[in-house]
Parts: C-alpha cells; structure tokens; sequence
C-alpha cells in the first residue's frame, strides 16, 4: 500500500471516531452544566450530537488533517491533534460552583472512556464474526476509536487550565491556591504547545495512553 492509500484508509477510518469523540465530549460538558443549573450551553444549542454545533473548522478539521498526512509522509504513522468549540459553561451560574466545577469538567474526559469502551464492544463484535464483510472495518475503526478518545481523555486530564483537568484541580484546590493556580488559564494554550513542540507531551501522556489501553484490552479480553 503506497503513501496515498494509506492516508486515505487513515483518513475514512479516523474520521467517524474523531467527530463522535468531540462530539459526545462536548455535549457532556453542556448536558452537566444544565443539570448543575447553568444553561448557557443549553440556550446556545450546545447540548446535542450533531457535531456541525462543536467543530471548529480550523482546530478540528484543518490542524489535524495536516498533521495526519505530514506524519504519515515523513514517519509513516498517523498523529492527530486538533480541538473542537468549547461549551460555554457560566460557572457562576452553577448552583455551587466550585463543587460543581469538577463534574462539569470530568463529564469530558468521562464521556471519552465511555466511546472508548464502546468502540471495544463493537472490536468484540468485528471478531465474534470473523467472516463478516464488515468485520475487518469494524475492527479497524474500533482500535481507531480506542485510541482517539484514549487520547482526547487523557489530554484534557492534564492540570493546564483552561483543559478539563485543570478546571478540576482548580475545583479541588483550597481557595487561596485555586485562585493563584487558576491565573495560568490564559498561558494554557501556549505551555500546551510548547509541551508538543519539544516532545514533553508525548512523554508525558504516552504512559498513561497505553495503560489505559491496556486496562481496556484486558476488561473487554480482546485479542489484537
């Protein structure tokens, strides 16, 4: 298989993995919001599965196609990051706020585990019928699937603000700290970057990448 049919057997099969991904990721945050009393995500249309309302043209189809087919060209391996349009979520809002700060950011990452789990199911599947015509797809894009939402969850778990995992340590943080740690939040996206560009991201989430898949592997007994 050339360089060409390889991108574009990446590309069909990453492509429904990633829109359920940000999709689902982004609604979660939205569907706890409201149940925490705001409504901001809700009153803006946010909380739904059509992906047209989260994707950002530029971080979620643009960066991480470019980045697909350059590291499939020069490494020979698929590398995906991108981001979709943050919820709006008026923390303030929230019936208690820093409390509630800590499920409305955990709902991300949490709906992440749980595509990934699902994705697993239908690997199961892919190989309880073998000679199926779809099971090989199935299978693909279920490992697709694992890995991307693997990825988008232990990412956004990292204690960067605005990343999910920093608006839970600022939730879990005592208020004078939570305060200090939470002025970080406009330098987030570039500490971010620069953990990409010098190679620490990668050393730093790969770990507990691959332990999550593995935990995932051994629970669903898959064979891959």
């Amino acid at each position: 298989m050339d360089n060409l049919d390889s991108i574009i057997l990446g590309i069909a099969l990453y492509a429904l993995p990633v829109i359920f991904a940000i999709t689902l990721h982004e609604a979660a945050h939205g569907y706890v919001a409201k149940h925490y009393g705001d409504l901001t995500a809700y009153m803006e249309g946010r909380i739904t599965l059509n992906p047209i309302k989260h994707i950002d043209p530029i971080g979620t189809i643009i960066v991480p196609l470019t980045l697909f087919i350059i590291s499939k060209v020069t490494m020979g391996t698929g590398f995906l990051f991108g981001w979709a349009k943050p919820v709006p979520v008026n923390f303030s809002q929230l019936r208690h706020p820093k409390r509630d700060m800590l499920w409305v950011a955990a709902a991300g990452p949490g709906a992440n585990l749980f595509m990934a789990c699902c994705w697993a199911l239908i690997i199961k599947l892919g190989l309880a019928f073998p000679e199926n015509i779809y099971a090989k797809p199935m299978i693909l894009m279920g490992m697709a699937g694992i890995e991307i939402n693997l990825v988008l969850m232990v990412l956004n778990l990292l204690p960067i603000p605005p990343l999910d995992g920093g608006r839970m340590a600022v939730s879990l943080l005592p208020h004078r700290l939570a305060y200090q740690f939470s002025k970080i939040e406009p330098y987030g996206f570039m500490i971010l970057l620069l953990l990409l560009m010098t190679g620490m991201l990668g050393a730093i989430i790969l770990p507990f990448i691959l332990l999550m898949k593995q935990f995932i592997v051994s629970v669903f007994g898959l064979y891959i």
